[in-house]
């Protein structure tokens, strides 16, 4: 007796009876492929979740790194459409497509109604997976431990230093315990993993070859970084020192009282950079504020993870975030993005067989907002950065600057002539001046008479574009990024006196 399940079924048996349900699921899938976050975590999990599926008679066929910004929309569309169960772990924010959605952070974002969810606060997704979900542990303990004090930065409870954090090599020490040497060598996996992260399909090959142990994870980084000519560990130690010592210099980390803070990373040579060196040059400080430009357009925040206090008592970051988003509140309200601009900018790394952002990402990223238009597909910058940001107490950030003062929705006007510029950048509501704003944005030129009466109008709405049309500099994402960064320094300084 064969049994059949209709599309509409099947997603009310996932809403009804959640992950643990799976023998529901495989009757509907025999294939499946794991979308996953780009670190520790995201890889751990990647492998539980394909153990627990393959237990299952699910047999996964493939796997792909998604990251969050643009790279979120340049993931692959899975193969043999409605065939292969498509499946996100470790990742904030969710998508139509995904059949299974697991994840630990605070809160989830584009999730939709009929997808299978296990959103459960942890320290970590793998440790979900492997001893929450799956009926008999997939990792072994103590791996799970390393990895979730990785993943949550919860170093000084076990000292451990920056210094141990930032080695590439392991070594077994005779004169620590068992214990204390498997923490050791998860670090050095997690630092290779992290060192390794961009060359072509590691993760992937990682998830795909890798038994769910950090040994065996291990194992496979070497071996892959000895096959394929990977940066040696000397090579990668040289640029590390030197990344230290860049980073040493005066003005490139700046601290104010207790709070250190900077904009830009420095070099990206395979094992220069660390998220931890600023604390590694001011063990001392408290906290840590990051300013990132270029592609990104991010502010970053966090508590110093290897100081016992590491949250001073009564500073909540994630609040601060919300503050600093307050006090730029009526120039972000003034940002008016567009499906299109949204779109454009988010598939900056997508190719045709990219996932792409569709109206349905727009709806459920952003239809929650109070200033989405639905009709327009508009919201506005301040709405856009606060679905795109969070956080909790320890680390927070704000994210999606860079999709503003992207010019965009701005026509091309370079080749256009001078005196015409006033009527390609008319924003008002005038019939007759859009009028020729359209023919002169589709045939490039005007005549003198269609010029002058354009330019009469615009004069009549008060708008002097004599002083608009001079050569003032534009205000630009990454002037936006400087001064959030350094309104979330005075803010939190601030917040340290007084408490």
């Amino acid at each position: 007796m064969k049994i059949i399940i209709t599309e509409s079924q099947f997603k009310m048996l996932i809403k009804e009876s959640g992950i643990r349900d799976i023998k529901n699921i495989a009757k509907r899938y025999k294939k499946a492929k794991i979308y996953f976050h780009q670190d520790l975590d995201g890889v751990t999990t990647a492998i539980a979740m394909k153990n627990y599926l393959e237990q299952n008679g699910i047999t996964v066929v493939d796997c792909e790194v998604i990251q969050y910004g643009t790279k979120e929309f340049a993931i692959k569309k899975p193969e043999g459409e409605g065939d292969v169960m498509p499946v996100l772990v470790d990742f904030a924010h969710g998508k139509p497509m995904f059949v299974i959605h697991t994840d630990h952070h605070d809160s989830q974002a584009g999730v939709e109604d009929d997808t299978a969810t296990s959103f459960r606060h942890a320290r970590s997704n793998v440790e979900t997976i492997s001893q929450v979900i799956s009926p008999k542990e997939i990792f072994p303990s103590d791996d799970i431990m390393l990895i979730s004090t990785v993943d949550s930065a919860n170093f000084a409870v076990n000292k451990i230093t920056p210094e141990m954090v930032m080695n590439f090599l392991y070594k077994f020490d005779k004169d620590s315990s068992l214990k204390q040497n498997k923490m050791l060598m998860g670090l050095v996996v997690n630092k290779l993993l992290l060192a390794y992260k961009n060359n072509d399909n590691f993760m992937e090959s990682l998830v795909m070859n890798s038994k769910p142990s950090l040994i065996s994870i291990l194992t496979n980084i070497k071996k892959m970084a000895k096959d394929q000519d990977y940066a040696s560990i000397e090579t990668m130690t040289q640029n590390q020192e030197k990344f230290l010592q860049a980073r040493q210099k005066e003005g490139v980390i700046e601290k104010t009282g207790n709070v250190i803070s900077q904009y830009g990373l420095g070099s990206m040579k395979k094992g220069s950079y660390d998220r931890y060196v600023p604390f590694r040059l001011h063990p001392d400080a408290d906290f840590l504020v990051t300013g990132l430009g270029g592609q990104v357009g991010m502010v970053q925040a966090s508590c110093n993870p290897f100081k016992e206090e590491r949250a001073l008592k009564g500073i909540n970051l994630g609040e601060i975030k919300d503050e600093v988003l307050n006090k730029f509140k009526s120039e972000l309200k003034k940002e008016i993005l567009s499906f299109r601009v949204i779109k454009r900018i988010a598939e900056r790394e997508a190719t045709p067989e990219s996932v792409g952002f569709t109206s349905k990402d727009m709806m459920a990223l952003y239809g929650k907002m109070p200033s989405f238009d639905s009709e327009k597909q508009t919201i506005n910058g301040y709405d856009f950065l606060q679905a795109n940001s969070g956080g909790h107490k320890c680390i927070t950030n704000i994210s999606g600057i860079n999709f503003l003062y992207s010019g965009y929705d701005k026509p091309y006007t370079k080749d256009l002539p001078e005196e015409t510029l006033p009527i390609a950048n008319y924003e008002g509501d005038n019939n007759f001046v859009k009028d020729i704003k359209q023919k002169l944005l589709r045939f490039r030129k005007l005549s003198e008479k269609q010029i002058e009466a354009a330019l009469n109008q615009i004069r009549r709405e008060g708008i002097n574009f004599e002083y608009e049309t001079e050569d003032i500099p534009k205000r630009t994402y990454s002037d936006l990024v400087k001064d959030m960064k350094n309104t979330f320094v005075d803010i939190l300084n601030k917040k340290i006196e007084n408490s």
